[in-house]
């Protein structure tokens, strides 16, 4: 089982290019999903990019989205800090101490997308995510 902690970046309509320039100057593999793909087709973001990961070969993980419609987009406070893998226990031990006395955005829940996801800001005002996939097996 495993758990990585990665940047998450925002951006302001511009993800795709930015991580298609990451993927440039770091090498890897970059894997993009957009609105669309999960349920947002009809939509004006259903082109913009809900979820991009860059692995390198280095081994670093960078990860990346356009700003939701309803989300301030606030450059220089444009990111999180991600919290992801398959290690179920140790995920949630993480989202219990870093939500508590936190403001929570999205409660630690399944999604459309199949993982279970939460984000809050915690008490020093640190952004978070959690996401916990499938084990992989």
């Amino acid at each position: 089982m495993t758990a990585r902690l990665n940047p998450y970046l925002n951006f302001d309509g511009d993800a795709r290019q930015a991580m298609e320039f990451y993927r440039e100057v770091f090498g890897g593999d970059l894997t993009l999903n957009t609105f669309g793909e999960f349920g947002q087709a009809d939509t004006p973001q259903s082109d913009k990019i809900m979820h991009a990961a860059l692995e390198t070969p280095s081994g670093f993980m960078l990860m990346g989205a356009d700003t939701p419609p309803g989300m301030p987009y606030t450059p220089g406070s444009n990111f999180s800090v991600c919290l992801n893998g398959d290690d179920e226990a140790a995920l949630r031990g993480y989202w219990e101490k870093l939500s508590a006395g936190a403001s929570v955005a999205v409660p630690l829940d399944k999604q459309m997308w199949g993982d279970v996801f939460g984000m809050c800001t915690d008490r020093f005002g640190v952004p978070w995510m959690v996401n916990i996939g499938e084990t992989q097996g």
